[in-house]
């Protein structure tokens, strides 16, 4: 037995949680019970090996804290006990009885945490720090992304097998990567707790916690997102984030939270994942106290993502983000033609707040993937076994004339032509864009708008569709690469729709059938946007070129009248969503030149990016 030696400890030095000290540990915890005790176990052993009671004194409210010398916790696990009933440390960052991925084995059981910990070499490794207006977001699910057979990965449906996607991210043109929670959550759901039912069940209810929203363990990693080949699943993300940097990209991973939670537990959580995992951000999502994190500190310059940041002032630096399905709503409204969205064209397309960013996406997770969004009015959620019950009902895609698969080319032609116009939808938008992954080729989950408990084909990524669908793959990776060149489409601030050049152009203006004569009529689908080139500089420091984007969404051709350009520029084609023989898009300086530089034509449901140079 280990002579050890226990005093009440000073909570103003240590966090709370289990820290290795020089001689020993620190602990502390919150427990209301009358006592609180350490309970140790050896590596592998169910039964502990020795039990600490913290000392009365150390107790604070319901907060115990204790110091313990002369006592060794390698290979070590601990937990707590009050009350006569054993708990998890909720501070704990490395949990065994986690490592494979849907267990029932370990479903309820007490999650013992690693005592020790370890050093990584970070190699001077810091956050990037990349501009909203510079970023290209591309949102993944750590498993599913490479848990299809066809993603050729190693140790598929971890984090060192997404280090083997980085160089089709870096390709693709992505700058920032989004992550589904990666903290420690249960996957085995559990039916809901029923006070005073005598006849409740305790037992799986065979759905799996597939997207990881639900309560969990906020300060370690999920030991099931690691391959295993290194020690500890943190080490493994560590690593993850390392190398993205290294490729020049961000990690910004998801903390969804229940409400449960103390603002000052989330306050400690989200700035343990900034400092201890470099990551560049945290998308906040459930009910995150988001004023308290947007005023910190401490958090000044971490970028945050919450549904809303109205009232919260964001400091000098812009590292506040809203992250909300409006632009999704408005902009598909718009693509399948509805009524009197012309106004919500404008807004979303020239959105960028002086104070916060805003993230636009026309598909996230919780819905359609763009290729659903075009081939199904309804959503098919039957495999969730909720009878269709689940899911938002209010989708406002269109299926292009047949619902679910087809083998008719006109329909097929059609959805890969809506699609187009979705990418460039949220492309040329001045907010920071986000792609859900596998929108660029094409991805289907079938209809399912609600896939939270499909851990199987329909959440995973089918990589072979990145060769069916290879046109829709480049015709992505050019428009972000267009996007990219192009500064006027993300300034650093909203357009001001005003000449303050005095260069005889304003930054951005409107036009409808006439040049300069925007129109608003509820039953109008079309209009120009015109970009002055004057008012962005290039990465070389010159000006921008000149741009008209002809949108035209309703099911009929339309003219378009173009706006002068200075003397000797000329209107030529950059983009045409509706020319198939070249995928979309005219290569650098091959753009031909656009009919008599006055009149156009801008065939049904297309869009159309004019250059002038």
């Amino acid at each position: 037995m280990e002579e050890y030696k226990a005093v009440a400890g000073d909570n103003r030095i240590f966090p709370m949680g289990l820290t290795v000290t020089e001689g020993g540990i620190h602990v502390s915890t919150a427990a209301s019970g009358d006592n609180c005790s350490l309970v140790l176990f050896s590596d592998g052993q169910e039964e502990p090996d020795l039990i600490i009671p913290f000392p009365e004194e150390g107790r604070m409210g319901d907060v115990w804290c204790m110091d313990v010398t002369g006592i060794d916790m390698s290979g070590r696990f601990y937990c707590f006990e009050s009350g006569g009933g054993l708990f998890s440390d909720p501070y704990g960052t490395s949990f065994s009885g986690r490592e494979e991925w849907g267990s029932l084995e370990n479903a309820g059981k007490l999650l013992k945490c690693r005592g020790d910990s370890e050093e990584f070499d970070w190699e001077g490794d810091t956050p990037l720090g990349i501009p909203y207006e510079e970023m290209v977001m591309y949102r993944i699910h750590v498993r599913g992304f490479t848990c299809h057979p066809s993603s050729k990965a190693h140790d598929k449906g971890t984090f060192r097998a997404v280090l083997d996607k980085i160089h089709y991210l870096k390709e693709l043109g992505i700058t920032t990567l989004e992550l589904l929670p990666v903290n420690e959550f249960d996957e085995i759901m559990m039916p809901p707790a029923i006070v005073g039912n005598p006849y409740g069940m305790d037992q799986p209810t065979g759905r799996i916690n597939y997207w990881g929203y639900g309560p969990g363990f906020y300060f370690a990693v999920k030991a099931s997102y690691a391959s295993g080949r290194e020690e500890r699943p943190e080490r493994e993300f560590k690593m993850l984030v390392k190398e993205l940097h290294k490729a020049g990209i961000e990690i910004i991973p998801e903390l969804y939270f229940t409400g449960q939670e103390s603002p000052a537990f989330v306050l400690d959580v989200v700035r343990y994942w900034i400092r201890e995992f470099h990551v560049d951000g945290i998308h906040l999502v459930g009910f995150a106290p988001a004023g308290i994190l947007g005023s910190d500190p401490y958090l000044s310059r971490t970028k945050l993502l919450a549904t809303t940041w109205e009232g919260t002032d964001g400091g000098r630096i812009k590292h506040l983000a809203e992250y909300n399905d409006g632009f999704l709503v408005d902009m598909r409204r718009l693509l399948k033609g509805d009524e009197d969205q012309m106004n919500n064209l404008i807004f979303r397309t020239k959105r960028n707040p002086k104070d916060y960013g805003v993230i636009n996406y026309i598909a996230n997770t919780n819905g359609f993937t763009m290729m659903d969004m075009v081939s199904y009015d309804m959503k098919h959620n039957e495999a969730n076994g909720e009878g269709n019950q689940d899911g938002n009902a209010y989708n406002y895609s269109w299926n292009c004339g047949i619902e679910g698969p087809t083998r008719r080319k006109k329909i097929l032609e059609l959805r890969k032509k809506q699609i187009r116009n979705a990418f460039l939808l949220v492309l040329l938008s001045q907010g920071t864009p986000l792609i859900l992954a596998g929108d660029e080729f094409g991805n289907s989950k079938n209809g399912n708008n609600n896939s939270y408990c499909q851990d199987n084909e329909i959440s995973w990524l089918n990589w072979n569709q990145l060769k069916t669908n290879r046109d829709l793959y480049k015709f992505v990776k050019a428009l972000i690469s267009f996007r990219k060149k192009h500064p006027v489409f993300h300034m650093q601030k909203e357009p001001m729709v005003m000449d303050y050049l005095s260069c005889g152009h304003p930054d951005v203006s409107y036009h409808g059938v006439k040049a300069w004569c925007p129109e608003f009529e509820n039953f109008r689908r079309q209009m120009g946007i015109m970009y002055c080139g004057l008012y962005a500089k290039k990465e070389d420091g010159s000006p921008d070129d000149y741009f008209f984007v002809a949108y035209n969404m309703h099911w009929e051709p339309h003219e378009f009248a173009l706006p002068n350009l200075p003397k000797k520029m000329k209107w030529r084609v950059a983009v045409n969503t509706d020319a198939k023989e070249v995928n979309g898009v005219y290569g650098e300086g091959e753009e031909p030149v656009a009919g008599d530089q006055k009149q156009v034509v801008v065939g049904a449901r297309s869009i159309v990016v004019f250059i002038g140079y």
